[in-house]
């Protein structure tokens, strides 16, 4: 009886085909972006930790100085003689001509075997790194970069990442010009029996536990956290998809449900069946869905990888790994969201009274909820977002602001578009067939309020993330024109060089602004300090967001520095206040710059001033002002005269270029998942509209055997769905430019430290648009052409039915 049963409910699919694969589909697309998005997630946080456990020694404690100074070596000393186990680290980052990598300095002889990168078994390895004139291990992908710009001995390692390289110690506080501070202690796990406390050996020093999180992580837990949203967006869209089937395929059934019930099949036994029911096309869905999520994840990750690295210079892997979690992840998400989506229909399966009428009804209608509960909803979520803007803080709290608008307009939608039919309907009074035309379109409104709300959300999310990264990239590119200012960017490959440079320069060109730069502990935090010379191309070209009278003047003079907003809206320093720049050196801060783009904070002091507390800064770096018509020869003269390589002569024009390539790189994903999310709300109202034209009949029949062909029936059933398509589309515009707005002025401050001016773009709708009206005209064509074809005797059949 059971097995019969559930045959029985199983053959409404086989009779069904079209609502079966909405059903399938609507799962497998709501499970895919959401599992793409997580696995793109867990590989680059799988990249983080293991990065961080080789370059950082993540997984051990250390001891790193007071505030982020350096510790000196005699400290390091004075906890060796006390019996602590400790291994010294010097670090930074470090350019071999035009290859900048990250160096890690440390000591073999005593560093934790747990920590060691190399390769105990090759017992020349020690010795090698040892030698006076160093050996650098790094990843193969470095070497082969680094080999053209280095005579230094390079081995590669598997365990150390792109971009970075461990050497000696010695040669590292060489190189970095660290002058024996040492940047961090590594503890050994097992520490030494009878070792006095760490605050009685070495007050100017703290402990850090092993499980702090590594820095990269933290850094892009904002990019992230968009990508999940993106995600998390897109998974809602399409369970407006699976409710939509789900409600209708349980409407369909209320026959099937009445006569199982009547022969005796328990309410429990029938609940059960419908659930591993759901639960076999939750589980075949999801399995889609993953696939398709890794499929999506394998095309977007290289993107990803190139933003993480342009953006947070943090190394990703292009390759996607085969991660179990994500997997689990992700029939676990299809498997909730298809609970979800039938909890209702559910609940109405176990209140039916076993008799219960199984005449079809206006499926919507019935499952809709009241559009006044809906509005009332979608008021207070505006006002909750409302609260949030004016109260709230952090980048969790925009994203709050973000959600609450979005659902609010969402729920507030089919309320909006109810009085705007009503106001239609009362409008048309002089024609009873566009009378019937707009209180018809009410009656479908109920059935197709989700996909709507869908639509929404999607040409919303469209415009909004679309007039952000358009004022970004109209502010980026002005910002370039003022920054890159200098015709020509030369990088020496050596301090000998760069001498010649120095001196051939000035004699061939309008100017030279040297491009030098040191890193010193800052506030904590371990910045990189520029040096500017007295030039008048600074006061000209470089804007500055606050600045006293005489900003540039009190640079030249070394008396003053400047910092970029990034550090002026994380330290919240105002002008006069003065910065502790390493350990013997403040300045008055007098300006605040623009620095699009970096994440980190930074400083710009005069040269001369850089130069004094920092001898040793790396000199390789100009930028040279000349007449434009003269570029090309000064390039050829630098190559012939002087031997400079032309792959270390850079063009205004070029720089701009790799800029800008650099940037469409950086939101080519987002751009990518707003294609999909629109495609996603594209297949919900296609699978709307397919699943109400199987209960359209009841109304079209009646205005058929009236007299009107079914070709003015098609016209009209298009007709329609373009008015309630260019309704939403209108809707979406004010919403979209709300959500840009926060994105520009709330989450974009809060995740990167800088704020952008909003600027609007009206071609840039009408082209998205056109793109949801083509969407519309697609959804719309298969239940026309069932309408078109459909046999008048079947319109004839309605009226033959008990209704």
């Amino acid at each position: 009886m059971t097995t019969t049963a559930f045959a029985a409910l199983l053959s409404h699919w086989r009779r069904k085909p079209l609502q079966l694969m909405t059903l399938i589909m609507g799962i497998a697309l709501a499970t895919a972006l959401w599992s793409g998005v997580q696995a793109i997630n867990a590989e680059a946080r799988a990249s983080y930790a293991r990065a961080a456990s080789v370059l950082e020694q993540s997984g051990m404690a250390q001891i790193i100085g007071r505030d982020g100074a350096g510790i000196p070596i005699a400290t390091y000393a004075r906890l060796r003689r006390a019996g602590w186990k400790v291994s010294p680290v010097i670090e930074g980052n470090y350019r071999f001509g035009t290859t900048r990598v990250r160096l890690i300095g440390v000591e073999p002889l005593t560093m934790p075997s747990e920590a060691q990168v190399l390769d105990a078994s090759k017992g020349d390895d020690v010795p090698r790194l040892l030698a006076s004139k160093g050996q650098l291990i790094t990843s193969e992908a470095t070497a082969r970069k680094l080999r053209e710009v280095t005579h230094m001995e390079i081995r590669t390692s598997e365990r150390v990442p792109d971009d970075a390289a461990f050497v000696d110690i010695g040669v590292a506080d060489r190189l970095l010009n660290a002058h024996g501070h040492l940047t961090r202690l590594i503890v050994a796990p097992t520490p030494a029996p009878d070792a006095p406390p760490l605050q009685t050996v070495a007050p100017d020093v703290t402990f850090k536990a092993s499980a702090d999180r590594p820095d990269v992580a933290r850094l892009t837990d904002s990019f992230h956290l968009n990508l999940t949203a993106f995600g998390f967006l897109s998974f809602v869209v399409g369970l407006f998809i699976v409710y939509s089937a789900s409600g209708l395929s349980f409407e369909q059934r209320r026959g099937t449900f009445r006569t199982l019930r009547s022969l005796g099949v328990s309410l429990r036994s029938l609940t059960m069946m419908i659930v591993i029911e759901l639960a076999m096309l939750a589980l075949l869905s999801g399995l889609l869905g993953v696939a398709l999520g890794y499929i999506i994840a394998w095309l977007l990750l290289p993107g990803v990888a190139a933003t993480l690295r342009g953006l947070y210079d943090a190394s990703v892997p292009e390759s996607l790994s085969l991660r179990p979690e994500w997997w689990f992840a992700g029939l676990g998400i299809a498997l909730g969201g298809t609970a979800v989506s039938s909890a209702q229909s559910l609940w109405r399966v176990w209140r039916m009274p076993i008799l219960s009428a199984a005449q079809p009804r206006a499926w919507a209608r019935a499952t809709t909820p009241g559009l006044a509960y809906h509005a009332l909803g979608g008021i207070l979520l505006l006002f909750t977002a409302t609260l949030l803007v004016f109260m709230g803080a952090g980048l969790l709290s925009g994203f709050a602001v973000l959600g609450c608008l979005l659902l609010g307009a969402a729920l507030l939608l089919p309320a909006l578009l109810s009085i705007f039919l009503i106001i239609a309907e009362k409008a048309s009074k002089g024609s009873a067939m566009l009378h019937w035309f707009w209180a018809d379109a009410r009656l479908q409104l109920p059935g197709l309020s989700l996909a709507l709300m869908a639509l929404l959300l999607a040409l919303a999310t469209n415009i909004g993330v679309g007039t952000m990264v358009s004022s970004f990239r109209l502010t980026f590119n002005g910002w370039l024109d003022q920054r890159l200012a200098a015709e020509l960017y030369v990088t020496a490959r050596d301090e000998g060089e760069a001498f010649r440079l120095r001196e051939w320069l000035p004699r061939h060109s309008i100017s030279v602004l040297p491009i030098w730069n040191a890193e010193a502990d800052v506030s904590g935090e371990r910045l990189a300090i520029y040096g500017v010379a007295d030039d008048q191309t600074y006061r000209d070209h470089w804007p500055l967001i606050e600045a006293t009278a005489n900003a540039w003047d009190e640079i030249a003079a070394g008396r003053a520095s400047l910092i970029n907003e990034q550090m002026w809206r994380r330290v919240r320093i105002k002008l006069g206040d003065r910065i502790s720049i390493g350990r013997d050196w403040s300045l008055p801060v007098v300006g605040v710059y623009s620095d699009y783009g970096n994440p980190k904070g930074q400083i710009i002091v005069g040269i001369d001033a850089l130069v004094q507390h920092f001898p040793d800064v790396p000199k390789l770096r100009y930028g040279v002002r000349v007449p434009m018509s003269d570029v090309s020869r000064l390039r050829r003269d630098l190559v012939h005269a002087l031997g400079v390589p032309d792959g270390n002569i850079v063009d205004q024009g070029s720089l701009k270029r790799q800029s800008r390539a650099v940037f469409d790189q950086t939101f080519r994903v987002t751009g990518a998942l707003n294609v999909l999310t629109l495609a996603v709300a594209g297949f919900a109202m296609f699978s709307s509209l397919l699943t109400l034209s199987g209960i359209r009949l009841p109304q079209l029949a009646p205005i058929w055997a009236m007299g009107s062909r079914r070709r003015t029936l098609v016209a009209l059933e298009v007709m329609r769905a373009l008015s309630l398509w260019a309704a939403v589309f209108l809707a979406a515009i004010p919403v979209g430019l709300a959500l840009a707005w926060i994105l520009l002025a709330i989450v974009n401050v809060e995740a990167f430290g800088w704020r952008l001016p909003m600027a609007v773009f009206p071609w840039e709708w009408l082209w998205l648009g056109l793109v949801a009206f083509i969407a519309a005209c697609l959804s719309v064509a298969v239940p026309v052409r069932r309408l078109v074809s459909i046999h008048p005797a079947d319109l004839l059949r309605v009226f033959a039915n008990e209704r």
